[in-house]
């Protein structure tokens, strides 16, 4: 990116070549009565300062403008208090006696200043108004007479300050009483901020400012030297040591004003008078808070700072708006206390140059950027107006002439021995006298008979002794005329006296005044600043509730969040529990089902045997039924076994022992109610690690995780059925336990000697009844089988269902 500007200086270019092109033409302006507005411009640490104040051996622009100034003017400049600042932004042009007494007033105060005459320069800044080569402007008016008064403000977090007032700018830290109330140093005045406002002619000027007459550039130099700069609000920062936190403006007003048609006084009409300015702006740095890493007041100052220097440019693109497309929108001075200032010098009420100082560091590249960006765009704005200066009807060269006619008769007395400080206009009597004395005659006596010479004497000698009583009788009049005009001075100073006296009575009525409203106003601050400090208690005891209520809030929502989370697990959970406990259940259903199902059918299988063996009996003829031996014979004699054995009554089941842990290191809860009757059968459940106990308690199931259910009952048939209710064993909330049944296993004994065989004869007819053969499919007519070998690995008690067919 390339960007373009009038002058470009490099890093070697001293203070000098940069004066004469940049400041030496607003001066040149400044003595003609044009104002002019001087700003460095740029990023924290580039140099604006140095730039401003120079450093030792090599001054900047500020004492050099200062040096051109007083060197241009210096033989030319008015007596002290001769011009008279008012407090309206405009000057007045005081009397060679108002003058006088104002020194003299001065002088009597209690600390006098040192004379610039007499006053030793301080060697901290000699070297920086030290300047080799002179500077002096081309086109001075010599009919003028000419004085300088300097100011000196910062412009601080938006507010405006006078660095030239007396009062300390230190804060100094209240104390407290009993009453937690600051008590107030009656010594220190805390700095106030100053107001802008608009004179009659719609400049802006600073009301109150401390503005000082200065008569030489040493003086110059230290009042902005040792009053104003030591003063001004620096810190530091990442990016510089002594950054400075406001913008600093040294404000040199130059008062001019003809003199009187003798060339000896000045003319006493304020219209003559021509009152020029001089701006020299030391702006702060714009900077980047990340990278200064500004905490509390600096980044306040900071935000301040950046935001003036952004007024500033806005300010400047809504000028060049309406310069290149004609519009008229609204420019936005007073944004910013910096832009409201120089307002007029916006407007077109003189010269405004800028010097954009660029340090080549590449951590300030884009702020470089930035800044070069703004400041070219700057060139194209330019307003000027013309300027109106009063027209003076008396004669040039003024001066001179009253100068050389001074010369002339000072000498022209001295070679006659008369007094040095007589009239020019309207010579005395004495000294036309004087002039006009006869010579005296030859005193020679050469000859007894002359009569001439002694007679020329004596009437020269009475020509002269008239001319002495003459010139007696003048003076003596003269010296009455001196004392009437010594008495009508006495009279008019004792009258301007007493006016003095009663003005200065009223002012110290007005002063009596304001010092009570004063008082009034600090009592009334104490009342403010003790409301203000309970103000403040209260608000930290409520942002103190308000952090705690906060947390409060924080904890309460995370533990309604965890409960809403467990209640979710759990509702899950309990979900999961139901739909296994219902498709447990509704297997146990179908399993159920399958077994009455399977019993039913065994019953009715049973009743269809019996109904065909009592039709056999009753179909057997009686001749061949044999004979039945008796009960002993029987019990001796073993019975032939048939081809299948007769049906069952009843359905056999084999007990089954319960299926062992899921986990190992369980612990069961033996339930055996007192009324457990032993089966004393083969098969018998066996629990390991269990607690055996008659009534199940809390100590007992808290002390496991599985429980047991013994039960017994009667079967359909007559016989002991057992059943083994088994269940987890799970910890309720309120410290009890509850147990949830998990699986049920039926343990039913049968007696084989319960069942009604039918023995099949020897021989059987294999032609005999149809009913009679389906006794030997033994597929056919039982769906259950119980094996019970011994030795076998599927145990002595493995059951198996067949599917009837």
């Amino acid at each position: 990116t390339q960007y373009s500007f009038k002058e470009v200086f490099g890093t070697l270019v001293v203070q000098k070549e940069l004066f004469d092109v940049v400041a030496k033409p607003l001066v040149e302006d400044l003595i003609r009565g044009k104002n002019g507005l001087l700003f460095t411009y740029g990023v924290t640490g580039s140099g604006k300062t140095h730039t401003m104040t120079g450093s030792p051996g090599d001054g900047g622009l500020l004492p050099r403008c200062l040096a051109m100034i007083f060197n241009s003017i210096g033989p030319f400049q008015a007596k002290r208090f001769v011009f008279k600042l008012d407090d309206k932004n405009g000057v007045d042009v005081q009397s060679e006696v108002e003058a006088l007494l104002e020194r003299q007033r001065r002088e009597a105060l209690p600390t006098p200043k040192t004379p610039a005459g007499k006053r030793q320069l301080d060697p901290e800044f000699a070297e920086m108004i030290d300047t080799q080569d002179p500077c002096r402007a081309q086109e001075v008016d010599e009919d003028n007479v000419y004085g300088v008064f300097v100011s000196y403000i910062e412009i601080y977090n938006n507010y405006i300050y006078d660095l030239l007032e007396e009062a300390p700018c230190d804060s100094i830290k209240p104390k407290w009483n009993n009453c937690n109330t600051p008590v107030r140093n009656g010594d220190f005045v805390p700095p106030q901020s100053k107001i802008l406002r608009e004179d009659q002619n719609h400049n802006m000027y600073v009301t109150g400012c401390t503005e000082v007459e200065v008569k030489s550039t040493e003086e110059a130099f230290e009042v902005f030297w040792r009053a104003g700069q030591k003063k001004r609000r620096i810190a530091n920062t990442q990016l510089n040591r002594e950054s400075s936190r406001s913008h600093s403006v040294f404000i040199i007003k130059l008062a001019q004003a003809p003199l009187d048609a003798d060339g000896d006084n000045v003319l006493q009409e304020k219209e003559q008078i021509t009152l020029s300015q001089l701006s020299l702006v030391d702006l702060a740095g714009s900077e980047r808070t990340n990278r200064t890493k500004a905490e509390g007041n600096r980044l306040r100052e900071a935000g301040n700072i950046n935001q003036s220097l952004m007024t500033l440019r806005t300010c400047i693109e809504v000028l060049r708006e309406n310069q290149l497309y004609g519009t008229n929108k609204m420019v936005p001075y007073r944004d910013s206390k910096l832009t409201h200032l120089f307002k007029n010098y916006f407007d077109g009420e003189g010269k405004v140059r800028m010097i954009v100082c660029v340090n080549p560091k590449a951590e300030d590249y884009e702020e470089s950027l930035q800044v070069m960006r703004f400041a070219e765009m700057t060139q194209e704005v330019e307003v000027a107006r013309p300027l109106d200066r009063p027209l003076c009807g008396l004669t040039p060269g003024r001066r001179l002439r009253n100068q050389a006619f001074r010369e002339e008769l000072s000498r022209k007395l001295e070679l006659r021995g008369g007094p040095v400080g007589a009239g020019p206009e309207e010579p005395s009597a004495a000294e036309l006298f004087f002039q006009s004395f006869p010579p005296l005659p030859p005193c020679e006596l050469l000859d007894i008979n002359d009569d001439q010479t002694l007679p020329k004497l004596i009437e020269a000698l009475e020509q002269r002794h008239k001319m002495r009583q003459m010139l007696t009788e003048e003076f003596a009049k003269n010296v009455l005329a001196f004392k009437t005009m010594l008495q009508e001075f006495d009279s008019s100073v004792a009258s301007k006296e007493n006016y003095i006296q009663g003005k200065l009575a009223e002012k110290e009525k007005t002063i009596s005044g304001q010092k009570t409203e004063l008082e009034r106003l600090e009592k009334k601050i104490k009342t403010l600043e003790y409301k203000i400090e309970i103000l403040e208690k209260t608000a930290t005891i409520y942002e103190e509730d308000k952090r705690n209520l906060q947390q409060e809030l924080e904890s309460k929502s995370q533990k309604l969040q965890r409960q809403a989370s467990d209640k979710r697990r759990l509702e899950a959970r309990l979900q999961g529990m139901v739909a296994e406990t219902s498709l447990k259940w509704e297997k146990e259903c179908e399993r159920r089902v399958a077994a009455k199902q399977l019993e039913m059918q065994n019953k009715l299988w049973v009743k269809d045997e019996k109904l065909k063996q009592l039709k056999a009996i009753v179909t057997e003829p009686r001749a061949e039924r044999p004979e039945r031996p008796s009960r002993e014979r029987e019990r001796e004699k073993p019975l032939p076994r048939s081809v299948s054995p007769s049906p069952a009554p009843s359905t056999p089941v084999a007990p089954r022992q319960p299926r062992r842990s899921r986990r190992a290191g369980e612990r069961w809860v033996d339930h055996r109610p007192p009324s457990h009757v032993p089966t004393e059968t083969l098969l018998q459940p066996r629990v390991p690690r269990a607690i055996t106990v008659g009534a199940p308690s809390e100590r007992a199931l808290a002390r496991c995780d599985r429980y047991l259910l013994t039960h017994q009952e009667l079967a359909s048939d007559g016989e002991i059925q057992t059943k083994l209710i088994k269940g987890d064993v799970f910890k309720t909330r309120g410290g009890g336990q509850a147990v949830q049944f998990t699986d049920i296993e039926t343990l039913k004994q049968e007696s084989p000697t319960g069942r009604k065989r039918r023995s099949s004869p020897p021989n059987p007819d294999p032609a005999g009844d149809a009913a009679d053969s389906e006794w030997t499919d033994v597929e056919t007519r039982c769906s259950v089988a119980v094996e019970m070998r011994a030795g076998s690995a599927l145990g002595p008690g493995f059951q198996h269902h067949a599917q009837p067919k």
